[in-house]
């Protein structure tokens, strides 16, 4: 299926088009995502990136249009859902085409294609997946359903299986088709049909529990369906028959082959049949098998990402360039023998260039400690649809969220000609290397944290930026406010 040259586009979004007019977009497969209709790759030009264009149909035009509303408040609160290890819903619109209605939406894409693509390849020249890959690949997609799980309420993915987990060229896990459970849950009986259920899917019935499907079943579905996809990975491919399902004899001879009895019990305590006995993403993340004490260059590389915006993007290569190479480093004393000494010349630069950009980019993410954590997507999904009648107010529309995290922050103030008052000029650089030239005339009145929620307000930082630019803004006035004019 092609894309419409003239396909309809929401107000202000990029524009989305590889070439002009009617060549046809290759299909691409970005798993197995139920009630797609068609998938197919597209060219994000104001980003300049590859993206997926997904299309969902609707027969009953008339019926869709009573849940218009419904379903657009759905999908602006999919698009919150912000992730080093999911997925990413860029935009959406909803369009009508004869007599049907469909949703358009713009997922990220995953280049690499899917986990049970890379398994399958691998299989051809390995026995098993590799100890430090598989546990890494374990914790970022714990860290993933952490995530979700810890929403209020809960998501529940619903649909986590190998097809629909992706893995990017740099490593990083990514599992998508998260939309798909919220966005089903929330159509009304007569309008599911073109969501297909999971279970249509015969020879991916083994990654679901026995209870699923129930009126009652929880995060607990997610957590057996992980366990299963651990069990795939360790042992690269779990045999079936065609496309039959799964037998429960190829599950269990999987399992006995498994040779650390550490990974065996991890991946067991999943598949627990009874749900209340499974354990939690967030606890999983510290069974013995997965959790190791942070090194102190992981806690201090995670530190320099989250301050990054304090320093210029090049400061790794200006310092190395400052270093007298045959300088030490670090020393270990030993009484009655030599020294052991560790100068900067052993140390490769480069390598530590792409360790940042692997934590960076998520790879690497730090378990975290505390019991509660504060979250940057959810509460939206848990508000009660209001009355529109009540809702309508003369308040403008809300602008676009940003979405990019600021990596860098420059400041700079001025007094104009008359010297009554401060002009402030502000450089953002966001994480996709995107600059931001903001300036404006402070008035007396103005206070650093009101002007970074002025900021997040209209569009042009992330949320979670705001606390940090408030620090940054203060700093800077306290800086030129204090000096000698």
């Amino acid at each position: 299926m092609a894309r419409e040259p003239r396909a309809p586009q929401p107000a202000g979004s990029r524009a989305l088009a590889a070439q002009p007019h009617t060549r046809r977009f290759p299909q691409v497969n970005q798993g197995n995502i139920p009630g797609i209709q068609s998938t197919f790759l597209a060219m994000d030009t104001e980003e300049g990136v590859e993206v997926v264009w997904n299309e969902l149909l609707f027969c009953d035009k008339k019926a869709f249009k009573a849940h218009e509303e419904k379903i657009k408040t759905m999908f602006e609160q999919l698009v919150l859902v912000d992730h080093p290890n999911i997925v990413k819903l860029h935009k959406y619109w909803l369009g009508a085409k004869d007599s049907k209605a469909r949703v358009i939406f713009i997922t990220e894409y995953v280049s690499s294609g899917s986990l049970k693509q890379f398994l399958k390849k691998t299989k051809k020249n390995h026995k098993a997946m590799n100890a430090r890959a598989w546990k890494r690949w374990c914790t970022q997609i714990l860290s993933a359903l952490s995530f979700l799980h810890a929403c209020d309420p809960p998501i529940i993915h619903g649909n986590l299986t190998s097809d629909t987990i992706f893995i990017q060229h740099n490593g990083l896990i990514k599992i998508g088709s998260v939309w798909q459970r919220v966005f089903a849950n929330a159509l009304p009986d007569h309008l599911r049909s073109p969501i297909r259920t999971e279970r249509e899917e015969q020879r991916n019935m083994h990654f679901f529990p026995p209870e699923y499907g129930r009126e009652a079943d929880g995060t607990a579905v997610d957590i057996f369906s992980f366990g299963m996809c651990a069990l795939e990975m360790a042992v690269l491919e779990i045999q079936s028959n065609g496309d039959a399902r799964v037998s429960e004899e190829a599950i269990t001879r999987a399992r006995h082959s498994l040779d650390d009895p550490n990974m065996r019990e991890f991946i067991l305590s999943c598949l627990t049949f009874n749900p209340d006995k499974r354990p939690t993403a967030h606890n999983l993340l510290f069974h013995r098998v997965l959790f190791e004490v942070h090194s102190l260059k992981l806690l201090a590389a995670h530190c320099f990402i989250n301050n990054q915006y304090l320093m210029p993007e090049n400061v790794v290569e200006e310092k190395t360039k400052e270093l007298d190479l045959n300088m030490v480093m670090a020393e270990i004393r030993r009484e009655g023998q030599p020294s052991v000494q560790w100068r900067y010349s052993e140390v490769s630069f480069l390598e530590l260039d792409k360790f940042l950009e692997d934590v960076r980019n998520g790879i690497y993410p730090l378990m975290n400690f505390a019991v509660t954590r504060p979250l940057a997507l959810p509460r939206a999904l848990s508000q009660p649809q209001e009355d529109p009648q009540k809702t309508k107010t003369p308040t403008p529309e809300p602008f676009d969220v940003e979405t990019r995290k600021v990596v860098q922050m420059q400041c700079n103030m001025e007094l104009n000609e008359d010297k009554s008052q401060w002009h402030l000029t502000l450089l953002l650089v966001l994480e996709d290397k995107l600059h931001r030239h903001l300036s404006y005339d402070l008035l007396p009145t103005d206070n650093s944290k009101d002007l970074a929620m002025e900021l997040v307000h209209y569009g042009f930082i992330h949320e979670d930026d705001c606390e940090k630019l408030a620090n940054f803004l203060e700093s800077t006035f306290h800086k030129y406010w204090s000096a000698p004019l």
